[in-house]
């Protein structure tokens, strides 16, 4: 049996070697901001290779690996020289354009308002936008960004933050959007105290595994849910019970749990309520499971709907992007509270592939897209 610390050891280490490799990438970065600290912008590359659709589809039909214009920045924002970036499942919709209520939210109703790929990343500021005074170029930061599978993208500066020293740039870029999900889910929504007994659906992916690692640093006992394959690592990330769905139906149980964080979004409203206790609460997390139409979110707002008649909390949230949420991820980042799982670092060249594993279940944690430069 993996011991509950396996993986946090194993990632502390590799962590350390990619800070290593970090500081050696960043090097020409923070160069060239000390001889021009006042400049706006740095010389940047007209062109760029970055990972594009131009339509909704499927993978293989719309996603495809080219070389395109470098983005500029506007009023409030900054391009980033990307070092790294995660593949989350919110990059899935955003190639099949479902939820159709995602398109209606400013991506695009016939096809993609912007091409490139992409949301969590990490990397150094190389050219400010007007207005911009919190952040300066050479700046090593995280976040979100748009268009972040690519070598260069474009990001409100408010939605970004400084990426702590000893932390790697590829476990802030893939805590970036989970991460920040993670904590606002135990933290501000679930409100997991010291001896709650907290049940996570979906403990395996980017969300779940940060949300089990947010958990337990809350002081709650954690149980995760899992297939067969992944029921070590949920182990390892410091679960105190495991339940493979595969074998065993995690809602038939006696135990009464103070705070369940649905993030599959498998499980009826009706059904997960009844392993609640009687005032505890249920986080919708996330916009999985449902219909074309509106996704995983009209659970969500059936549930707050129902919320005010019950004694349980109900709460669906919409994720946050500003710069506070993640200074305080980069807490949980620096103190070892949250170590991102990495399932695997790859090119740009290697996402398709990669998201393939990622919507057929395939993936452990989350995989990192790392960007190699000649220094």
């Amino acid at each position: 049996m993996t011991s509950h610390t396996a993986i946090p050891s194993v990632l502390a280490a590799t962590t350390a070697a990619a800070s290593t490799a970090d500081a050696a990438r960043d090097s020409t970065a923070a160069d060239r901001a000390a001889a021009d600290p006042t400049g706006a912008a740095h010389d940047l590359p007209e062109r760029m290779t970055a990972v594009v659709r131009t339509a909704w589809g499927t993978i293989d039909d719309v996603v495809g690996v080219k070389v395109g214009p470098t983005p500029t920045p506007g009023d409030g924002q900054v391009v980033l020289e990307v070092a790294a970036a995660g593949i989350e499942r919110g990059s899935l919709h955003l190639v099949s354009g479902l939820p159709y209520l995602m398109r209606l939210m400013g991506y695009g109703i016939r096809r993609p308002t912007q091409p490139v790929l992409g949301s969590e990343v990490a990397g150094r500021v190389v050219a400010l936008g007007p207005g911009v005074t919190r952040l300066s170029l050479g700046d090593r930061v995280f976040g979100v960004a748009s268009g972040s599978f690519a070598e260069y993208a474009v990001a409100d500066a408010d939605e970004l933050a400084h990426v702590p020293d000893d932390v790697a740039s590829d476990a802030a870029a893939l805590a970036a959007i989970s991460g920040a999900t993670a904590l606002e889910a135990v933290e501000d929504h679930g409100r997991v105290r010291p001896g709650h007994h907290v049940l996570v659906l979906g403990a395996s992916g980017g969300v779940g595994s940060a949300a089990v690692q947010l958990a337990k640093a809350a002081g709650a006992t954690v149980t995760g849910v899992a297939s067969t394959a992944k029921l070590d690592a949920v182990r390892a990330l410091g679960a105190d019970h495991v339940v493979d769905y595969t074998t065993q139906d995690p809602l038939d149980t006696d135990v009464r749990y103070d705070v369940i964080l649905d993030i599959a979004g498998q499980h009826p409203t009706a059904r997960l309520r009844r392993v609640l206790a009687d005032d505890g609460t249920l986080v919708f997390v996330g916009g999985e499971g449902g219909q074309r139409i509106t996704g995983g979110v009209g659970r969500g707002v059936r549930g707050m709907l129902l919320s005010p008649f019950v004694s349980h909390r109900l709460v669906m949230f919409i994720g946050s992007e500003d710069h506070e949420l993640l200074a305080r991820v980069a807490t949980h980042l620096a103190n070892g509270s949250l170590v991102p799982v990495v399932d695997r670092r790859i090119g740009l060249d290697d996402v398709p592939a990669a998201m393939h594993d990622l919507e057929a279940g395939r993936v452990t944690g989350k995989i990192a897209i790392v960007i190699d430069r000649e220094i």
